[in-house]
Parts: structure tokens; sequence; C-alpha cells
């Protein structure tokens, strides 16, 4: 069982000390330009959720490549029942009725956090892709792939852990930590 107090100071202190890949940086920093870019559609998912925009942009690509025919759930088409988890959510009538549901109705449930400091946020980013990572001691790849706080350790398949795989998407701690170079709006709560 995972202890989300530690995760949250673990993931806080990933944060201070993460640096980006710099043979990343250029190809990253397009990828939060497109992001950043489509903020105001992040922005009325937030309006009806109380997600910061930011998130739903990093949950975005990482669940689809930021494809606005897809899922935010889980990647699959959001205009038919998705397939897989959380399967036989929708249709839905777009992209933005999809992710509410998403953020609302399915687990971990984004829009009930209440910590959206560094720690608390990174680690809700975390819980919806799986604490797997966290059970197996190891950074996230959801999170810190494309950081020095990440080499190695995937899951290949719904349960299928392999230590010597490495993912090779960009984890949305370096996604934020380029859109807050774009938008220095993006701000995190301040820790109490």
């Amino acid at each position: 069982m995972t202890n989300i107090v530690a995760l949250t100071a673990a993931n806080a202190r990933r944060w201070a000390d993460a640096k980006i890949a710099p043979n990343l940086a250029h190809f990253i920093n397009g990828v939060a330009h497109r992001l950043v870019t489509a903020k105001p559609r992040y922005q009325s998912v937030e309006a009806r959720t109380g997600v910061p925009w930011f998130i739903t942009a990093v949950i975005h690509e990482r669940e689809s490549s930021q494809s606005w025919s897809a899922n935010l759930a889980n990647g699959d088409r959001w205009d038919r029942p998705t397939i897989h988890v959380p399967a036989h959510r929708g249709p839905f009538k777009s992209w933005e009725d999809a992710a509410v549901d998403a953020l609302v109705n399915c687990s971990p449930h984004v829009a009930r956090n209440t910590d959206w400091t560094v720690g608390g946020a990174l680690t809700e980013l975390e819980s919806y892709n799986g604490l797997g990572y966290a059970n197996h001691g190891i950074a996230s790849p959801y999170l810190w792939a494309s950081t020095d706080q990440y080499r190695s350790g995937k899951y290949i398949a719904d349960g299928h852990f392999d230590p010597n795989a490495v993912d090779h998407q960009i984890g949305c701690a370096g996604l934020l930590r380029s859109m807050i170079s774009i938008d220095p709006t993006i701000q995190f709560k301040e820790a109490a």
C-alpha cells in the first residue's frame, strides 16, 4: 500500500531537483507550446471541475498525445463507449464532456483533490496513471520520464512491470516545467 503523504513529499523533492533532459528540451518545449495554446479549452473543463487547466493538459498529452477525438480517461474515442479501463464510459457529446466525466466520475476522481501544491498535484497525476511505480520504489515515468529523476522501469501492459523497459513519452513534470516557462500564470498552490 502506498503512503500518499510520503509520496507527496517525495514528488515535491523530485520537482525541486528535476532537470529536463537537455537533448529533449527543444522537443518538450514544442509540445508545451501546443498545450498552452489550447488553454481556453482546458479552462472550460477547469470551470466545470475545479481541476487546474494545466493538469488536464498534461493528462491529455500523456493519454492521447493531445488528440481531441480521444477520451481523457484512457485515450479511447469519446464518441463511442470506451473499451479500455475505465470501460463503458460514453459516448459523449464533446471532448470537454468526456474530460469532465473522466475527472469527476472515474478513479482517482481528480476533481475531488484539494491539494494542488506541487507535491499534491504531482501525486494526483501519478494516481491517475496508477501507483504501481511507487510500490516498486521508483519514480513514475508518467511524471518523470524525460527528466533526470527517471531511468527505467515501465508497465508494458496492465499488471506487467518490466524493470528494464524505458518510457519514451514526455513525463508530466517535464511538460509542466516547460509550460511554466511559456505561461508564468501557471502556479501551484503554496504548501500550508
